[in-house]
């Protein structure tokens, strides 16, 4: 009887450590998800078509100052000193002013794009929560956190599912 008691007991250990076990923890790809889902590419379009377009608008006005720097320096025998100093101060004006529309440009891109990274973070967080507590995950880390893993513990394309029928553009203004 005791054997038997045993063999039972040495059973149930190896039957246990023969089951798989479930991952707790999954991972996913923010960056693929802020870059690929569907209001992300909208909102990265939209984005980059502000700063080609800001772009294109400071080279317009930079030729236009080398334009006239070059008139200026065509001038400069012809001018009395006094003209020609202040001509040029105006030209200094000018590209100091240039400059801090380029920074104006940048810095109100960057601060879009700021903006729709936090509102597409604001709207993944409740779908990641929603989908830990159906699959009964416990932890969800992001895919450049990890050296390797099993791509089957990979989550990113069924959030992207789930994102791109909640969210289908970001508000950029």
């Amino acid at each position: 009887m005791k054997h038997i008691f045993n063999l039972f007991i040495i059973l149930l250990f190896v039957s246990i450590s023969n089951q798989p076990l479930k991952a707790d923890t999954y991972y996913l790809d923010f960056k693929y998800i802020l870059n690929k889902s569907d209001a992300g590419k909208k909102a990265n379009k939209t984005l980059k078509n502000q700063l080609d377009q800001g772009v294109k608008t400071l080279k317009e006005k930079e030729k236009k100052l080398q334009k006239e720097e070059k008139e200026i320096i065509q001038q400069k025998k012809l001018l009395s000193p006094e003209e020609y100093k202040k001509k040029i101060t105006t030209l200094r004006t000018k590209v100091s002013s240039l400059q801090k529309e380029r920074n104006s440009i940048l810095e109100s891109v960057s601060k879009k794009r700021r903006n729709a990274r936090n509102q597409l973070l604001g709207a993944l967080n409740p779908i990641v929560k929603n989908f830990m507590a159906e699959k009964n995950i416990k932890i969800v880390l992001d895919k450049k956190s990890i050296l390797l893993g099993d791509e089957n513990l990979d989550i990113t394309k069924d959030i992207m599912v789930l994102l791109n029928k909640k969210m289908k553009t970001i508000n950029l203004n």
